[in-house]
Order: structure tokens, then C-alpha cells, then sequence
């Protein structure tokens, strides 16, 4: 028999609410995914600076015959960076305003994210003005991929909310939040790298190449974390909703991963498509992992029976 939702959102909680919020917040990690991924597209396609002007293209919102390619894809970089501002701005309001029918945590982290896409905005404008400087391109990476992981853990703690959901066991925390830093720090690496064109001059000149070096090395241990996070599944209690699923998920996109970094430098980086998608997996295996953390954080301090559970909540 399916559990009453308002028996567990907890004193205050507003059902109705939660699930329009967490519409919202899914929406943003969609948005965030694919502000990466048309970063990294803008920056193989070498149009960071297509629009010489921030925040405008050519002092208009919508460039009229200086229009082309790589003008299109820094003008909706741009856009799609505006409406995840104001789709943010929009949770942030909503949750202070009606923060006595929504959890307590929740207007601390839609202010954070929001804080986080007004840094975000400052260094774009910093990379226009300063002609793609490689700390700030890369600086850029980190802020959208914390976006990311930010968006996606708030997405799921309000997916869980008031759900009776079991925890898994410390070690497991732990071995994911190693993941998730590895990750994280691969991800930087190789933005440094594209940013400098490390791995196009160690191709064609054979300069640059510790820097190719340093990202093939920290691959292992990155792809080996998150491997052993999906092998542990079975060890972990039952009533851990998507949990095992989730890290399951992200052991597929780390073999996705490899595959497209190998591809990626077989076709000695030559297909721009290859190399786009090797940014994009990065992102959404971002996204995954803090999935992952936010659902054990999110979980209740004790495991549950699975006798006690509704089929809904297993499953789900």
C-alpha cells in the first residue's frame, strides 16, 4: 500500500510545493549539463571569442548578420547561462518566501547555487575581456561543473524528502566522496589542458605533453573509484531507493568515458563531435556522483526493513 506523502515530509513540509520545486531543479541540472557541453563545443569550435562584447554579441541580444557558426554557439552559450540564472533566481525567491512550508536547508542552497551562477557570469565576462587566459577558462569549468554537482544534489535531496530510505554504511560514503574529488580533479586537469591546447601541441609538435601525461595518469585512479563504488552495491543494506542504481549508472559513464578519451586521441582530436561528448560525460558523471553523495547525506541516520518499506519507496 503506497505511503501517504504528507505522513513524510516532515512538520511544515508542503508536498504540492516540494514536487514543483524539484520540476524546477531538475530542469536546471538539464541546463547546466548542457551549458558545459556548449562550452566545450564554443571552445573546440574555437568561438570563445565570437562575440567580441560581454554581455551582449556585437551590442545587440540577438546578433543579426554577423551571425555564423561559432557566433551562434558563444550567443547561446550565453542564453542558456541567462536562464539558468533566473530559473535560480526564481528557486531562491520561492524557497526564502515560502520557506516555512519547504525544509530548512533548502533557501540556504538555492542562495549558494545562486551566488555560485553570479561568479560564473563575472569570470565568463573576465574570459571575454581577458582573451581566453587559461586560469580563467579554467576557473570557468570549475564554477559550471560545482553548478552542477550543487543542482543535482539539491535536485535529489528533494526527491527524497520524507521518504523512510535506509543509509549505506560509512565506508561507502567515504569511497564515494573519493570518487566524487578524483572526478572532479580529472575534470579540472583536462579543462587546464584544453584551455592551454596542451594536447593539440603535444600531437602535432610534441610540446606540452606532461600535461596529456598528468590527465591520462589520473584517469586510473578516477575510473578505479567510481568502478569500485558500483562493484560495492551488493554489500550494501536493502531500501536504498535509486542509490545502487545511480552508481551503477556512473560506473557505465566512466566506460563511456575512457572509450571517448581513447577515441578522442586516436583521432588525434581531429573530430569535433569525439571531443564535445568527452566534455559532456564528464559533466553528466559530475552530476551522477553528486547524486550519489546527496542521497546518502539526504538518507536517515539508520537502516530501515524492507518490511516497513512501501513498494514505491524500494524502487524508487
Amino acid at each position: 500500500m503506497a505511503a501517504n506523502p504528507q505522513s513524510h515530509t516532515g512538520p511544515g513540509s508542503d508536498p504540492v510545493l516540494l514536487q514543483r520545486l524539484s520540476l524546477l531543479a531538475s530542469h536546471l541540472v538539464v541546463a547546466l549539463v548542457a551549458l558545459v557541453g556548449i562550452g566545450g563545443a564554443t571552445r573546440v569550435m574555437e568561438a570563445g571569442l565570437a562575440c567580441p562584447d560581454w554581455p551582449l554579441c556585437y551590442g545587440q541580444f540577438l546578433p543579426g548578420r554577423q551571425m555564423n557558426v561559432q557566433v551562434f554557439l558563444e550567443w547561446f552559450h550565453r542564453l542558456d547561462a541567462f536562464v539558468v540564472g533566473v530559473a535560480l533566481l526564481v528557486l531562491t525567491a520561492a524557497s526564502y518566501v515560502l520557506r516555512r512550508r519547504l525544509p530548512g536547508w533548502l533557501p540556504w542552497a538555492a542562495a549558494g547555487s545562486l551566488l555560485l551562477v553570479a561568479v560564473q557570469g563575472a569570470l565568463g565576462a573576465l574570459t571575454v575581456s581577458q582573451l581566453l587566459a587559461s586560469p580563467l577558462v579554467t576557473a570557468h569549468l570549475a564554477t559550471a561543473l560545482l553548478l552542477v554537482a550543487l543542482c543535482s544534489g539539491l535536485y535529489q535531496r528533494l526527491a527524497i524528502v520524507g521518504r523512510d530510505l535506509a543509509a549505506p554504511p560509512l565506508w561507502w560514503l567515504v569511497l564515494a566522496a573519493i570518487a566524487m574529488g578524483l572526478v572532479l580533479a580529472q575534470c579540472l586537469l583536462g579543462g587546464s589542458m584544453a584551455s592551454q591546447w596542451a594536447a593539440d601541441q603535444c600531437i602535432s609538435q610534441g610540446n606540452g605533453c606532461s600535461w596529456l601525461l598528468a590527465h591520462r595518469q589520473l584517469a586510473m585512479p578516477a575510473a578505479l573509484a567510481v568502478l569500485a563504488l558500483a562493484a560495492t552495491t551488493p554489500l550494501l543494506p536493502r531500501g536504498l531507493g535509486q542509490l545502487p542504481a545511480l552508481a551503477l549508472a556512473a560506473a557505465g559513464l566512466v566506460g563511456l568515458q575512457v572509450a571517448l578519451g581513447v577515441w578522442t586521441l586516436k583521432l588525434q582530436l581531429q573530430a569535433p563531435l569525439v571531443t564535445i561528448g568527452h566534455q559532456l560525460t564528464a559533466a553528466l558523471l559530475v552530476g551522477l556522483l553528486a547524486a550519489v553523495l546527496a542521497r546518502c547525506l539526504g538518507s536517515p541516520g539508520k537502516a530501515v526493513s524492507s518490511a516497513r518499506l512501501a513498494p514505491e519507496v524500494i524502487h524508487g
